[in-house]
């Protein structure tokens, strides 16, 4: 097979590389020229995004490819009619797919005796199809639920999460999927905001060897719902664990029951859905304010994803794709369920902790399906680094071409580890840089293209063709190479979302009021582009520090940090302090072989000094710590940081990952008062 670098190469070169200039060789200047032609004109990116348009299938061409006239409320492909569902199921078996395995999925329980998982199960495009037609009929014609319609799904990752999100589809039904770390209060806002009438859950999920119980906390939910006057028709229960659970038999049916009865065979007409009827919403994660739901509806999703995955992705028909990401996320929805999907890819879906039983699960995993492209987290990446990388190399990963991180900026020591260790140096790998908002990647990396574009460890790479990206300072002019700015997309796209569901001044003021007189999406990040015009995201503008006037980034103090060789991660939130305004506080994770001790301190401090400047090193506090805590997609919890350093309340913490970061939260909060306490000293 040939190298990840190769294959990028042959891709772009087919696909992407004007028919002009295919017998000559490409220069830094051809690409930015080529990039330029994507986006100069309005008709020039209508003309990029209709070329990815035209690959698929729509039950009736647009009339409108993009509808600029009421910004910032943007429409593509208006007038076309799509369904996502009949994308990733009926086409693909139109396609000759139908005995091709589309989804392979592993549950976490471990045999220890035949050292290999106890469930793993493979569904083909063909049972894709009868699954979820067969649940499209049960909701449509037993529940009576009709198009317009939003469900909220609070499942764990199990088959039946994507089954009921391609049902849904298919019924030109949208769907709010809830992260099942979510606690009570956060379902419950959700289901009150959407208006949900119909809960999809389980009654438990498998997490570390533990059971985790679902229903108990839809009750709870629900309960708060009917005090805020809403009443929930019917809570569809999966049995995945086998528990107790309580029941309401009103309210309350298995799913096994509901479809009790109904031919594998019945066939559910695909819906034509177009740009009006809302595809899916999504809850941002926010740590300050009421939750966002994202509104998206399906045509440009659909596009966005397709070209995504061909060009960040290089998907060809023998790839094996496995996104990490729990699909209660977007890069989920995205990236799990309907991208890999939708250009006929087989897809991987794990539902447990990546060092279950033991920290080499995933190298497990990608040798057992013979994985070769790779998707995941910054955060997992800098977890897993910490153990000994015999647990790797007992594993064989040749089969990957392809791994990109996703979901925060990746420190260069990380993407060097990832590189090397996972990708044997001879793989595509970038950082690539979405969010919820924008629905799919819009930065990636384009090497092998006569050597133009070289990794550089820690960037988020080139905006896409079609795409605009700009580095800006208050007044939104663009920044120097170099200098530091507000992240922003300065032209329309097709997976974006369309507005805030039910909120459409919220979606302005949020997103679009940012630059007065510039029609800006502000991301809320901060970047900068250096000199050859690669983007380095560095986090968010909220998690800045003004420690004596001078303001820094918590980012760049982690990624300081963790190029120490003792420090494998860190996580940096500011306290408040009378005189300096703030001060940094940092929970900090060593290396196995180092032990915390004052002189280790002191050589971090030291090192800071050197890396930061004196202004962090002077009034920095070290705490060490075994873990940061994380919620169960990996993500560090800087918001209970925030209230640990504050003396606030820890308030929610039931998206913490179970058992120990719980308790290491509890450790940290102890270590941080401590010392804090021996500073005032």
């Amino acid at each position: 097979m040939s190298s990840g670098v190769e294959a990028y190469k042959e891709f772009f070169e087919t696909n992407i590389i004007p028919p002009s200039w295919k017998d000559r060789s490409w220069s830094k200047e051809d690409f930015r020229k080529f990039h330029q032609s994507t986006v100069e004109s309005k008709k020039a990116l209508e003309e990029w995004w209709v070329k990815w348009a035209n690959e698929l299938f729509w039950f009736k061409k647009w009339d409108k490819v993009l509808d600029d006239s009421n910004p910032p409320f943007y429409r593509w492909f208006v007038g076309g009619e799509i369904n996502l569902a009949y994308l990733d199921t009926d086409w693909q078996i139109e396609k000759g797919r139908k005995n091709k395995v589309a989804l392979i999925w592993e549950g976490e329980p471990w045999d220890e005796t035949l050292k290999q998982p106890k469930e793993v199960k493979k569904f083909t495009y063909y049972d894709l199809y009868r699954e979820s037609n067969v649940i499209s009929y049960a909701l449509k014609e037993k529940l009576g639920v009709k198009k317009g319609d939003i469900l909220t799904f609070y499942l764990p990752m199990i088959p039946e999460l994507p089954f009921y999100m391609l049902a849904v589809q298919r019924l030109g039904v949208g769907h709010s999927i809830v992260f099942s770390g979510f606690s009570a209060e956060a379902l419950a806002a959700r289901i009150l905001d959407s208006g949900s009438k119909i809960i999809v859950t389980a009654d438990g999920f498998y997490r570390r060897g533990k059971v985790v119980s679902l229903k108990p906390i839809v009750e709870e939910a629900l309960k708060i719902c009917e005090k805020n006057g809403l009443t929930i028709q019917k809570v569809i229960v999966v049995k995945r664990a086998g528990i107790d659970i309580p029941w309401n038999s009103e309210r309350d049916v298995w799913h096994h029951e509901l479809i009790s009865g109904i031919p594998p065979t019945v066939k559910v007409p695909a819906e034509r859905c177009t740009e009006s009827i809302i595809s899916h919403i999504l809850y941002t994660s926010g740590t300050t304010g009421t939750p966002k739901a994202v509104q998206r509806s399906a045509g440009g999703y659909a596009v966005g994803l397709y070209a995504t995955m061909k060009m960040i992705f290089d998907a060809k028909d023998d790839d094996i794709f496995w996104c990490t990401a729990d699909v209660g996320w977007i890069t989920g929805h995205s990236y799990v369920v309907y991208g890999p999907l939708l250009v006929g890819l087989t897809t991987v879906m794990y539902e447990g902790s990546p060092d279950y039983p033991e920290p080499d699960r995933w190298w497990s995993i990608i040798e057992r399906y013979g994985v070769t492209i790779f998707y995941t987290a910054p955060t997992a990446i800098r977890m897993l680094m910490r153990f000994p990388e015999d647990l790797i190399r007992r594993h064989d990963l040749s089969t990957l071409r392809v791994v990109h991180t996703v979901g925060e900026p990746i420190n260069p020591e990380a993407f060097n580890w990832y590189y090397k260790n996972i990708g044997r140096e001879d793989v595509v790998a970038s950082s690539t840089w979405w969010m919820t908002e924008t629905g799919h990647i819009i930065t990636g990396h384009f090497p092998g293209l006569g050597k133009l574009f070289p990794l550089k460890p820690g960037t988020n790479g080139y905006a896409l063709p079609g795409v605009t990206l700009e580095v800006v300072d208050d007044d939104g002019n663009p920044c120097p190479p170099g200098v530091r700015g507000y992240f922003v997309i300065t032209s329309p796209w097709p997976g974006m979302l369309e507005t805030l569901y039910k909120n459409p001044q919220r979606y302005i003021d949020a997103y679009w009021s940012r630059f007065k007189g510039k029609m800006y999406f502000y991301t809320g990040d901060f970047a900068v582009k250096d000199q050859d015009g690669y983007v380095w995201v560095l986090g968010r503008a909220d998690d800045v520090l003004k420690v004596a006037g001078h303001r820094i980034g918590t980012a760049e103090i982690e990624s300081a940090l963790i190029r120490h060789p003792a420090v494998a991660e860190s996580a940096c939130v500011g306290k408040t302090d009378p005189i300096k305004g703030q001060v940094p506080v940092v929970f900090t994770v060593l290396k196995k072989g180092f032990k915390p001790s004052p002189e280790v301190e002191a050589e971090i401090r030291k090192y800071l000094r050197a890396t930061i400047g004196p202004i962090v090193a002077s009034d920095v506090i070290i705490t060490f710590v075994d873990s940061v805590p994380k919620t169960r997609s990996g993500k560090i919890m800087r918001r209970l940081l925030r209230a640990v350093v504050e003396g606030a309340t820890l308030g929610d913490i039931t998206t913490l990952e179970d058992g120990v970061a719980v308790e290491e939260a509890i450790k940290a909060y102890e270590a941080i008062k401590t010392a804090i306490g021996e500073k005032k000293g």
